[in-house]
């Protein structure tokens, strides 16, 4: 099997990565200390194509492959966290779930301003009380005539602070478990809606990560997604497509760590050479090139995979935990081959090592990853 990139996904590799160096890599120390997306900036990836990258043409999208969206998402994390989570928000998990489950209505209404940047999409499962467990939200969403009323608190929405429309899970009846549960595409200026608690984070500050306060919002039948007690159905292939691109910019990060690292060990001297010489130094440079290596071909595979038809849900948690956990391994060695220096704000890595630990986390934790991966094999679970 090759994964060599063909000739037209290099030249979309070279298109993000001009666009990444010139207008994202280097303000990404801004948006970390200020905290503010530019959503100037957004709104000019979407015209270039970066939102809608798995959405078809005739829906405002670009309809490349998951093996272009990857490179993209890779290129994106290489330049700033913060807006590689506007790139997967967009293209996997409010542009894929409507895509794939929407009405044609909705495709028509809500996909070309998404892919073009002029409206923002998030998406929203989380709750206090349930992160892992998915199936354990309490958001309730209430019939009435031809709407829903829907009522609840839901967390960790990623660029839920500007988003115009967020897919919210809620249930549409009383019973316990995952069938209860219906999608609706939830617009901001629908009354009752409201962003609460914006919270304060370790890294991705200019991606804000928000409460939203459902108080009795009247949602309109029509912008259920899917169907009625299918709604963990859209959440979870939603994520496993999800994972892939946060695999593929996490991955990106770890580059980005690599690169500094090797330009540092060449340039570094001590006791009269450079430490690039040193063996340590070579071990931790080779550890990290391995891995990279690794992450990189998992998450084309996976790619591959969703492309042709085939299951690939295992594959896509397997490049989501390898990519996260690559990231944070390769950000982890570049601080300790830039010593002291690498502990400094003023230097790159320390940003990319409170970013890349998020990627452990969202869509799913490396915990989970591996019992998605596990259940696969054992078909147990």
């Amino acid at each position: 099997m090759d994964f060599a990139l063909s000739e037209e996904h290099q030249s979309i590799r070279q298109v993000a990565r001009e666009f990444v160096d010139k207008k994202v890599l280097p303000r990404a120390d801004e948006f970390d200390r200020t905290g503010k997306m530019d959503l100037n900036l957004a709104r000019e990836m979407g015209e270039a194509g970066f939102l809608g990258v798995i959405i078809p043409e005739e829906y405002g999208g670009t309809g490349l492959d998951t093996i272009a969206y990857a490179v993209i998402s890779e290129e994106f994390g290489r330049g700033c966290a913060s807006h590689a989570t506007i790139v997967g928000a967009h293209n996997s998990l409010f542009g894929y779930p409507v895509l794939t489950f929407g009405t044609e209505e909705q495709k028509k209404k809500y996909l070309p301003p998404i892919c073009s940047g002029e409206k923002f999409g998030a998406f929203s499962l989380s709750e206090p009380s349930a992160g892992s467990d998915a199936a354990g939200i309490q958001a309730m969403a209430e019939k009435d005539g031809d709407d829903y009323i829907l009522h609840g608190n839901k967390i960790f929405v990623t660029n839920g602070a500007f988003a115009d429309y967020i897919i919210v899970m809620a249930r549409t009846d009383k019973r316990p478990g995952p069938r209860s549960i219906s999608a609706f595409i939830v617009e901001k200026d629908m009354p009752g809606f409201s962003i609460g608690h914006i919270e304060e984070k370790m890294g991705f500050h200019a991606s804000p990560t928000t409460e939203i306060i459902l108080d009795d919002v009247r949602v309109p039948v029509e912008n259920v997604l899917y169907k009625k007690g299918l709604g963990f159905k859209v959440a979870m292939e939603s994520l496993n497509s999800g994972r892939i691109s946060v695999g593929a910019s996490a991955l990106g990060m770890a580059v980005r760590a690599f690169e500094l690292a090797v330009k540092y060990a060449k340039e570094r001297k001590q006791f009269g050479q450079p430490i690039a010489s040193f063996q340590m130094v070579q071990s931790h440079i080779a550890d990290m090139h391995c891995r990279i290596e690794a992450a990189r071909w998992l998450v084309y595979n996976a790619c591959w995979r969703k492309d042709n038809g085939l299951d690939y849900v295992a594959d896509a948690a397997t490049a989501k935990l390898v990519g996260s956990e690559t990231a944070t391994f390769a950000a982890h060695r570049a601080i300790q081959i830039l010593g002291g220096y690498g502990y400094l704000r003023e230097y790159e890595v320390e940003r990319l090592y409170r970013e890349a630990r998020l990627t452990e986390l969202f869509e799913g934790t490396s915990e989970i990853q591996r019992l998605v991966i596990a259940r696969h094999i054992t078909k147990h679970g």
